[in-house]
Order: structure tokens, then C-alpha cells, then sequence
């Protein structure tokens, strides 16, 4: 089974580790690399060396902000997905998110579920060779 390569940008260790640890336990996703900056998150996402298919980003993190990354990634194809994971997720939230091209809003409280099942959907699409989409 293909992989779906991931990273995350997480400040809270024991959330991210968490995070990880059920996701690669549940679907297939591989987590490449992680952050808890967004500078740190962008130098790595930027850089052609590194590989990437989703992208799974806090909203708040140690310095920066989540929503800041999503509208500074300059090297995203549209296979490329990128994910919000927080626990201030809200209507005005989710509408600034959709207008920077984010592919999918999770809150952190309730909709783990939903996330593991959206990254289970972008797993069963590489398996089939189908291009990854939201």
C-alpha cells in the first residue's frame, strides 16, 4: 500500500506525538517531518528536497501562526492537501481557511474521527492511482 506523506505542525509534543501515533496506526500515513514554528514549517515545506501530500497544521503555534502557513506555502501542487487541526475552530474560522485554499478544518475536541477518516479517504485514493483531493 502507498503511503500518504505527511507533515505536521504541532507546538504541543504530547498532542503531536499522539496525533502521529494514531494516524499511522490507522491509516497510511507516514509522517515526514514535523514543527512547531511556522518558519521552521515553511523552510521544510519549501524546499524541493522534501516530499509531500498533506499537510496537517495547528492553528496556534510556539511562533507564527497556523493560518499564516497555509496562506505562505509557495511550492503547493494541487495534489498537495493541506489540513487544520485545532482546538478554535468556528464558523469565521472556517471561512478564512476556505479562502486561503485549506482543504479541510478539524476541531481538535471533537472531530478526530473526521480527521482520521479524511486521511483514510486520501489513502484509499493513492492506493487506487486517483489523484488526491479534498
Amino acid at each position: 500500500m502507498p503511503e500518504l506523506k505527511a507533515f505536521v505542525v504541532e507546538d504541543n509534543a504530547t498532542i503531536r506525538e499522539n496525533l502521529i501515533g494514531t494516524l499511522e496506526e490507522l491509516t497510511c500515513l507516514r509522517v515526514k517531518g514535523t514543527s512547531a514554528t511556522e518558519e521552521d514549517a515553511l523552510a521544510w515545506l519549501n524546499d524541493p528536497a522534501n516530499d509531500w501530500e498533506l499537510l496537517i497544521v495547528d492553528l496556534f503555534l510556539r511562533s507564527g501562526s497556523g493560518m499564516r502557513l497555509a496562506q505562505r506555502i509557495v511550492r503547493r501542487r494541487p495534489s498537495q492537501k493541506v489540513v487544520v487541526f485545532s482546538n478554535y475552530v468556528n464558523a469565521s474560522v472556517r471561512k478564512r481557511c476556505a479562502q486561503l485554499g485549506v482543504d479541510a478544518v478539524f476541531d481538535k475536541s471533537t472531530e478526530i474521527d473526521s480527521l482520521v477518516d479524511y486521511c483514510a479517504r486520501q489513502c484509499a485514493r493513492l492506493a487506487t492511482g486517483a489523484p488526491v483531493r479534498a
